[in-house]
């Protein structure tokens, strides 16, 4: 079975209390065709909850699939359940897809490698060959920066590391570690071959963290969970509605793109030169770009991460898709 906590089914708003929030109703710069009936999956999850009535306030009609019900889902189910796909494409004459329904890494405690392989894979392979036979004209699939790091990247300085890994899309090789991140990359490579043998635009999007709850390592981390989580916008976070913009502005521009593939984060103060300096004394090299920050954090109680381990650059998606994230470090300190 696929597990309702795999496309993150919470509350629309759980976000921790300093993050600042992006009205939902923030008017967009509409320049795709108005109408598009957009097949959401993943609608009930914590990004599905944010995008959809993003996508409504677009003009868009949005047919929302998901394991489990919710307030912008049409069909319950699974992206596994091939029938379900093609009847939900038909019944709904839908012209544009955004895949962001997955099982993800939390699932791997109770969910098998074959549970995986089913949703993230087949169910990705469901999506883009209904999608091609239904003539739809776009295709933006939500992936993860996670499966770019390896054992060896995430062991960090404690494996031996003397500066933090400086990640750009061009990284090689890619070695994910675990069944979420192999499954994912595959997915990837599925919609790459879409559009290689059919034609069909795919944009892929490698969001950084947005998920509310906790660290899955929490234990081993001393700082608390919303202390972690603003030191994180500095190198691999961002904002739910953040992540919502990110596939808006994927979807307006995936025709024009063909097929490429960005990362998604908080644009980072960091520059490649840092990175030696990062995994050695991190608050120094904050301190550098925002002298204020440790009164702020004082304040609270709060500290910087040690070392910090690797930095997602999101430079392509600025130049590229013309997209920049709103919330940053500078606008987390300014929250405090």
């Amino acid at each position: 079975m696929q597990y309702c906590r795999g496309s993150h089914t919470l509350p629309l708003r759980n976000t921790p209390a300093f993050l600042p929030h992006s009205p939902l109703d923030r008017a967009p710069e509409a320049k795709y065709p108005e109408g598009m009936q957009v097949l959401l999956t993943g609608s009930s999850g914590w990004l599905g909850q944010t995008l959809a009535p993003r996508l409504r306030d677009a003009g868009h009609r949005v047919i929302g699939l998901d394991v489990c019900p919710g307030r912008f889902t049409t069909a319950v189910g699974s992206v596994a359940d091939r029938a379900l796909i093609d009847r939900t494409m038909r019944d709904h004459a839908i012209t544009a897809v955004v895949h962001a329904g997955a099982l993800h890494k939390p699932d791997i405690v109770r969910c098998p490698a074959s549970e995986f392989i089913s949703v993230n894979v087949q169910g990705t392979q469901n999506l883009l060959e209904a999608a091609t036979a239904c003539g739809v004209d776009r295709f933006v699939m939500t992936s993860t920066t996670s499966l770019m790091i390896s054992n060896v990247i995430r062991e960090g300085r404690a494996g031996g590391a003397t500066k933090a890994a400086w990640i750009t899309e061009d990284l090689r090789p890619l070695q994910p570690r675990n069944i979420y991140g192999i499954t994912k990359f595959a997915a990837e490579h599925l919609c790459r071959m879409a559009f290689q043998d059919h034609g069909l635009p795919v944009v892929v999007l490698r969001t950084a963290r947005f998920f509310p709850e906790e660290d899955d390592m929490a234990h081993e981390i001393e700082q608390s969970a919303e202390n972690t989580k603003a030191n994180e916008f500095l190198f691999r976070r961002l904002t739910v509605e953040d992540a919502a913009e990110a596939h808006v502005a994927a979807l307006e521009r995936a025709p024009s793109l063909g097929f490429d593939t960005f990362i998604v984060s908080a644009p980072t103060p960091f520059k490649p030169e840092d990175c030696e300096e990062l995994i050695a004394d991190a608050p120094s090299v904050v301190a550098r770009y925002f002298p204020h920050y440790h009164d702020v954090y004082r304040r609270r109680g709060w500290t910087m991460f040690h070392a910090i381990d690797r930095v997602y650059s999101a430079r392509r998606a600025e130049e590229r898709l013309d997209f920049r994230c709103k919330t940053g470090f500078a606008e987390i300190l300014a929250g405090l």
